[in-house]
């Protein structure tokens, strides 16, 4: 496979970004910000407690992908001498330092944050994190006998001399480290303990909610691992490597093998980032360097716990009024039961399109129900669909091997190069193959991406076909944290185009013309240009609206340049990164950016284009501007033809833009900061009051029922 950040940033400077070019921003300092508004939430008084814990635990494991990714391949550039320079003109190394220079008061922040606002109003909440020097007397009996009996005997002390070469460090892994010499000698050692990852992090103590972090204990007990030994002050220390795959499917014979074969050479690859606690000693720090193959630049010194991806387990304890109030999804109400009457969906489906947005609807009575009843319906004959995720225990796997074991025709594209889900999608893989599945794993050279299904039904003499395109994962776990948006559909143009999409997968054939469908490469990226100029051509009467969770790609910002200079109105609610400078005078005067985050993580691609009494477009799908989904990834997007579905895309797009609680703005110096609250409009709380309602309503007599009703019609009332 071909390294994705090499390729990004030399396509840059040799097609689109001149050096110092102002016109973008980086992409590497767009996504550190979003990772900041992170910090933002949990420092946000108004977040329930333990949802401030898990923002600061999000942002732990986003820091570490971006160095896994982005961080490591910039590393690459830089050992290859590749003469490439990102959007915004900077060469590889310029851009580490900007990381560098960004990031080190983000980490630095955390640890303030952790230590000195969340674990002393935990204690006040009686959960309290505790250090060895506060325990008692009892305490600390009670943790060295369970450190003798269940600890100890799974440690493995690592020491280094002349016959004991530096030990490896595996990736993300907590270390113990201290320096050890012979009470007879002078000769000191460094030797390291890896904290064993299959034990809690966190221990509770006997009396409830206290805790003592794992690495504390094995630190106080650190002279049962070296008896006779002098020990020294020990110190934590973690390591993040290098963990992008390079499968070169051009030459592999067989993609599952080489895909295995890489994922053993992943815990191999270089080191890219070193955490170590500030009380560390210099001599340690620079040993761990020396041996580690990296530079002084690479370390950061953690003011407190290292790796807080480990404070999860404070998430999951049982007080509930320290979180989020719990969130039941609905079931939308086309899909609902009638009385004592099962839902009949294929019934539904054959009527009308419905519209399903996750997790306010129901994914288990939407898009698992499809997968369900067809499971077990006689009259379907074949199941198709794109899996690039899905959960440990998939109710979409189960349903597909019922299917194939029924003996129904079951195909499932599996994207075995979904970044740290391959050996999962590995697993789930070989259980649909021993079902009797078809399993296929994409095209050579790129990642299948789109979330698309379809049944294909025996109907009397007829056959019938119906779909699922989506702009998330098929992951009932995630569906629940993720917002995203889905189409149901029996339309027999997108039946007919959705068949040609998996043949064009699973054969030899050339993508046929579709009627509805649209994919990447070579389709969506050129769709989107083409409104955005359909847009341009109108000048100040046009119109766009775009959600999605990233905007780089420069052929696309440029174009939306081009509409800004024509005074078209742009509003982008993106996610996380994007690189397009908003607000410049002469550049992007009528361009406005904003980005929406909150307890569920806002994924869905809406792409509007026109205004009220011209033709207004819809869109949906699961790409987002990215060069990496325009042009390595296959993506499928489809018009939203269904006017309720085009009301509610409206209505959510609306919300999106008059969000004043959970939006930040982009300020044309590249800066984010937080929209001022005014109204109150809080958009995932307006969205669950809006599904209640909804539901409400539905459940009402005919005769209650309102003639108009959604958030158009209720801000209207409230402005009269």
């Amino acid at each position: 496979m071909t390294d994705d950040v090499a390729v990004e940033e030399t396509q840059a400077s040799t097609d689109e970004a001149p050096e110092g070019d102002a016109r973008y921003l980086s992409r590497q300092i767009s996504e550190l910000d979003f990772n900041n508004r992170l910090l933002d939430l949990a420092e946000e008084q108004s977040v329930p407690l333990l949802e401030r814990v898990k923002f600061l635990a999000l942002f732990s494991e986003r820091i570490d992908e971006f160095f896994q990714v982005q961080v490591a391949g910039l590393k690459r550039q830089v050992s290859a001498d590749l003469p490439s320079r990102s959007l915004d003109g900077r060469t590889p190394t310029q851009q580490l330092g900007a990381i560098r220079a960004k990031l080190a008061p983000m980490v630095a922040r955390q640890a303030g944050m952790f230590t000195g606002e969340i674990v002393p109003e935990l204690a006040k909440s009686g959960i309290s994190l505790l250090d060895w020097t506060s325990l008692d007397a009892a305490d600390r009996r009670h943790l060295a006998e369970l450190f003798d009996q269940e600890i100890l005997p799974i440690l493995t002390p690592l020491a280094v001399d002349p016959r004991h070469p530096f030990p490896y460090i595996s990736d993300r892994s907590l270390n113990v480290g201290t320096v050890v010499r012979d009470p007879d000698g002078n000769d000191a050692r460094f030797a390291r303990v890896k904290v064993p990852p299959i034990l809690p992090r966190l221990i509770r103590l006997l009396d409830g909610e206290r805790f003592v972090f794992l690495e504390d204990v094995m630190a106080a007990n650190l002279d049962g691992l070296f008896p006779g030994m002098v020990v020294g002050e020990p110190c934590f220390f973690r390591v993040t490597r290098d963990a992008d795959l390079t499968v070169d499917e051009d030459e592999a014979e067989n993609i599952l093998a080489a895909v295995r074969e890489d994922l053993r050479q992943r815990r191999f690859l270089p080191v890219v980032r070193l955490e170590i606690e500030s009380k560390a000693t210099p001599d340690v720090v620079n040993l761990l360097l020396a041996e580690l193959g990296i530079g002084a630049d690479d370390a950061y010194q953690i003011d407190g716990p290292v790796g807080l991806d480990g404070i999860w387990a404070l998430h999951g304890l049982d007080r509930p009024e320290l979180l989020d109030e719990p969130w039941v999804p609905v079931t939308r109400p086309p899909l609902g039961s009638d009385g004592d009457e099962p839902v009949d969906l294929f019934s539904i489906l054959s009527r009308r399109d419905v519209f399903v947005h996750h997790p306010y609807d129901s994914f288990a009575t939407s898009v698992e129900a499809l997968l369900n009843e067809a499971a077990g319906d006689p009259g379907v004959l074949a199941i198709k669909q794109t899996l690039y995720r899905t959960s440990g225990d998939s109710s979409i796997i189960a349903a597909l091997t019922r299917a194939a074991e029924r003996g129904k025709q079951v195909v499932v594209l599996v994207e075995l190069t979904a970044r740290f889900d391959e050996q999962a999608n590995i697993e789930w893989a070989r259980v649909l193959e021993e079902a009797g599945a078809h399993v296929v794993y994409g095209l050579v050279g790129l990642k299948t991406h789109s979330k698309t299904t379809l049944v294909v039904r025996r109907e009397g003499r007829s056959i019938r076909r119906y779909c699922h395109v989506g702009t998330g994962n098929y992951n009932p776990k995630t569906a629940k944290m993720y917002e995203d948006l889905g189409i149901l559909s029996a339309r027999p143009e997108l039946g007919n185009d959705l068949t040609d999409f998996f043949n064009s997968l699973t054969g030899l054939s050339h993508p046929p013309a579709y009627h509805d469908l649209i994919l990447s490469p070579r389709g969506i990226k050129e769709r989107v240009i083409e409104e955005i100029r359909a847009e341009t051509l109108t000048g100040p009467d046009g119109r766009i609206v775009i959600k999605c969770n990233g905007l780089d790609d420069p052929e696309v910002i440029d174009a939306l340049y081009e509409a800004a200079a024509e005074q078209v109105q742009v509003d982008l609610i993106v996610r996380g990164i994007c690189c397009l400078r908003p607000g410049v005078p002469g550049l992007s005067e009528t361009v406005r950016v904003r980005s929406i985050v909150g307890r569920f993580l806002e994924h869905s691609r809406i792409f509007r284009f026109g205004s009220a009494g011209r033709p207004v477009r819809y869109f949906i799908g699961s790409a987002d501007l990215r060069r990496r989904n325009l042009d390595r990834r296959v993506e499928a997007m489809i018009p939203v033809l269904d006017e309720e579905a085009r009301r509610q895309l409206d209505e959510v797009l609306e919300i999106n833009l008059a969000d004043d609680v959970q939006s930040w703005a982009l300020g044309a110096d590249g800066e984010w900061s937080r929209v001022p609250t005014i109204e109150g409009v809080a958009t995932q709380e307006r969205l669950q009051d809006l599904v209640k309602d909804r539901q409400a309503i539905h459940e009402a007599p005919p005769s209650a029922r309102p003639t108009t009703w959604g958030w158009f019609s209720s801000r209207r009332s409230r402005s009269r």
